[in-house]
């Protein structure tokens, strides 16, 4: 094998795949007649050689970089002057190779291929190296574009590109793009295998299939078929035109690289729109518990990504006019007041979830968590009426839960008002229902921690809330994750853990109620009477009418244990009677 350094250009058609669906022969004759009359003739007058040609796509090594970049500028304006259906995007990058008889590989090859991938059509894309080597060199002008975070390439790269003059030329399409669903949608694009090992192949697509289906039951996202989705395996494609082509806002993308007896998979999610990454990450694991691992790369990707997609969109409304607002819109906003963790944007939430009912009467995660905003307000001590409010909350709860039989965000909502509203078995009901249809909602799982302690099941809560918070582990809620923590190590006999976890939930939100009573109530058990005192003055800061006598009617436990527990604890803690 040969080690050198190059230039490499990678070529790729514009829209190859719906060109063959709609007529394959004709794609065909003009590919053809395009290499014999454009590409190929350039090349070759460039100093060029053709390295290979995969379907609708070409490599080619150069020995002089300045040569490369007049070569593809030459290709793209004369196709932009015969305006014909075929256009390129064309990568250049200059890097170390490996030679192996007709083919080459390496990072250098890879680079360019990647580069190619977010050219404009008709345009160039070059890496940093290649742009200081043809400054003084070409009569061209190639724009700033950044540093890019190129799929399977471990570093950053600043890239520079270069567009016909006539934007017509570079923006047009072969085909109409498909029209945006009504809702966030999404591709899942088949992982690259990156080891060279065929049994990698079948788990990487295993995770992806996972993760279509885990995505397939959220009732509020549009899933692109897998079907649909690994028409595009294998190959160097350019993000904006999969959104264009499959008519989707976010593609979410990876690989799997196995080293020894270690498998390391990287994900990424992107925006199509404007190819702006919005989350990337990494997960290690043992070729040995393969299956294990395929199941939490699946749970943690899903997991993590949900958050991330749900403050996407909610970003996306802030730029639109409340005149042009759907009931999508207004839940996302609505959703973004309740996360705000204040009165007054809790006020507003209410009012942005019913106005999404009213503009769609069936709306049941609108129903749920306009009722869960409810219970915001009596966690925060907002409450001003509780009788009302709990009456109120409990109407769009059953409604929530009756309109939403498959929706797990409506279902959790609902169990979770339920529950801390006096109906601790229907709620918990609800609540195992919710998380069997998406096992991947993270404050399910931690809120579905309140109805398990109230009847009687303590030793799953701190379970329901650790798997909440390395689902999501920078979500907004943690706080409350860890309230519900402290509730599970309480009623476990755990009080050092208990007050611990209780005392950092108070630290990230001194305003929550649940963390000062487990707080104060496990202090107090422990015989720290100065800090169970403390807690005991944040309670009645937060809500000044809470006592002994009315302590279940803002934290129930129908299971005598717990209850008598509960009471013992905050009773020597000094809560009045």
């Amino acid at each position: 094998m040969e080690r050198r350094l190059a230039a490499i250009l990678a070529a790729d058609v514009v829209g190859y795949s719906k060109m063959m669906a709609e007529d394959e022969v004709a794609t065909l004759t003009l590919l053809k007649g395009h290499r014999a009359e454009v590409f190929d003739p350039k090349v070759h007058e460039h100093g060029g050689r053709i390295i290979k040609l995969m379907g609708d796509g070409t490599l080619v090594e150069f020995p002089s970089i300045v040569d490369a970049v007049k070569c593809a500028l030459a290709i793209q304006m004369a196709q932009a002057e015969s305006q014909g259906k075929i256009r390129l995007r064309i990568g250049i990058n200059l890097g170390d190779i490996i030679s192996d008889g007709e083919d080459i590989y390496g990072d250098g090859v890879n680079i360019a291929a990647r580069l190619e991938a977010i050219a404009e059509p008709g345009g160039i894309c070059v890496s940093e190296q290649v742009h200081q080597n043809i400054r003084a060199n070409i009569n061209a002008e190639f724009s700033d574009m950044g540093e890019r975070i190129l799929k399977n390439i471990d570093h950053p790269v600043n890239v520079w590109g270069w567009a016909p003059e006539d934007e017509s030329l570079a923006k047009a399409e072969v085909s109409e793009p498909l029209k945006l669903p009504d809702k966030p949608s999404i591709a899942v694009l088949p992982f690259d295998n990156m080891s060279g090992d065929p049994e990698q192949e079948y788990f990487a697509d295993g995770i992806v299939e996972d993760i279509i289906t885990a995505f397939s039951r959220m009732k509020w996202l549009f899933v692109i078929a897998r079907n649909s989705s690994f028409t595009y395996k294998g190959r160097a494609v350019d993000i904006k035109q999969v959104g264009r082509e499959l008519g989707v806002r976010y593609v979410l993308e990876g690989s799997v690289r196995k080293s020894g007896n270690r498998i390391r998979i990287t994900g990424q999610l992107i925006d199509t729109s404007n190819g702006t990454h919005i989350w990337a990450d990494r997960f290690d694991g043992e070729v040995e518990d393969i299956f294990d691992l395929q199941d939490r790369v699946t749970q943690n990707v899903v997991g993590t990504i949900l958050p991330k997609l749900e403050q996407a969109e909610i970003d996306r409304t802030k730029h639109k006019s409340t005149e042009s607002l759907d009931a999508y819109d207004y839940y996302l906003r609505g959703v973004a007041e309740f996360n705000r963790f204040e009165e007054e944007a809790n006020g507003r939430a209410i009012e942005f979830f019913m106005r999404a009912i009213e503009l769609d009467p069936d709306y049941a995660a609108a129903y749920g968590m306009a009722a869960r905003s409810h219970v915001q307000r009596k966690g925060f001590g907002w409450i001003a009426d509780l009788a009302k409010e709990k009456a109120e909350a409990l109407r769009l709860a059953r409604i929530a839960a009756r309109l939403g039989k498959d929706d797990a965000i409506a279902l959790a909502a609902a169990g979770f008002t339920m529950s801390l509203f006096g109906e601790v078995e229907d709620g918990d009901v609800f609540m195992d229902q919710a998380i069997s249809r998406n096992s991947n909602i993270a404050w399910a799982w931690h809120v579905s921690g309140m109805s398990k302690a109230a009847i009687g099941q303590p030793e799953i809560v701190v379970k329901h809330a650790e798997h909440a918070m390395r689902l999501s582990p920078q979500d907004p809620q943690q706080f409350a994750m860890k309230a519900m923590a402290a509730i599970g190590y309480y009623f476990t006999d755990q009080f050092e853990e208990a007050y611990k976890w209780a005392d950092g939930a108070m630290r990230e939100q001194p305003r929550f109620l649940l963390s000062s009573c487990v707080a104060a109530a496990s202090a107090a058990i422990l015989g720290r009477e100065s800090d169970a005192s403390r807690a005991v003055e944040r309670m009645l800061a937060i809500n000044p009418d809470m006592r002994m006598s009315n302590l279940d009617d803002w934290f129930l436990f129908k299971s005598e244990r717990e209850h008598d527990l509960w009471h013992e604890g905050l009773r020597k803690a000094g809560l009045p009677e």
